[in-house]
């Protein structure tokens, strides 16, 4: 099974590459490739709600996947598939990630991680975390870095070229190890019910340490 810290990052790439539009366009890179990031990014900061399925091959060659749920500022759900007993949730101040079979909860102040920038209704990002662009026939690829928040690890993501939708992307970790996911059926501006990201994390706690 995986960690919980392999299991925060990669709910972490999910966010920063599913709204990747809103988080590119002061980077410092040539006209061209300037213009397509920010064709990028208008298309993405159009969507406050989305809401799709994805699939994820581990660097083994493990598959897991899901339903994921976003709603800007601040809200994410991420739901693992069985047998993957998984879920990880934002509600605006803390993250959850919550082991089903264990019944366990592990949470992390909002304000602590990365995720209180990229669930931002704006966001400002070093002008060096693009490394580079690629535009192609059928695929248009960036490649963002940022040591601030992932060390030395990097993020490819791959874009439609005509419409500037999300593919699919893949993490490369530290350790020089992959991890790719690709979204499919993806429905943008949706209405999404708060009920999808709250939790009561000191109700939580107190079940936990078996006070109720």
């Amino acid at each position: 099974m995986q960690s919980l810290r392999t299991l925060f990052i990669t709910a972490l790439t999910l966010i920063v590459t599913v709204m990747f539009g809103t988080m590119i366009a002061t980077a410092k890179i040539g006209k061209k490739d300037a213009k397509t990031v920010a064709k990028i990014s208008k298309h993405f900061s159009s969507v406050p709600t989305m809401m799709g399925e994805f699939v994820q091959f581990g660097p083994n060659g493990e598959q897991t996947g899901g339903r994921f749920f976003i709603k800007r500022p601040g809200n994410v759900r991420f739901d693992y598939a069985k047998p993957s007993p998984i879920l990880v949730k934002a509600d605006g101040k803390t993250v959850g990630i919550h082991n089903r079979k264990l019944k366990t909860w592990d949470f992390f102040p909002l304000s602590k991680t990365p995720l209180k920038l990229l669930l931002a209704n704006r966001i400002d990002v070093n002008d060096k975390s693009i490394k580079s662009v690629k535009t192609e026939r059928d695929l248009t690829t960036v490649i963002l870095g940022d040591k601030t928040i992932f060390g030395n690890s990097k993020i490819t993501l791959m874009f439609d070229p005509k419409s500037f939708d999300l593919r699919q992307w893949t993490i490369t970790d530290n350790q020089g190890k992959d991890t790719s996911v690709m979204i499919f059926n993806v429905q943008r501006n949706v209405k999404l019910n708060q009920r999808l990201f709250r939790m009561d994390q000191r109700a939580i706690l107190r079940k936990q340490r078996g006070e109720d």
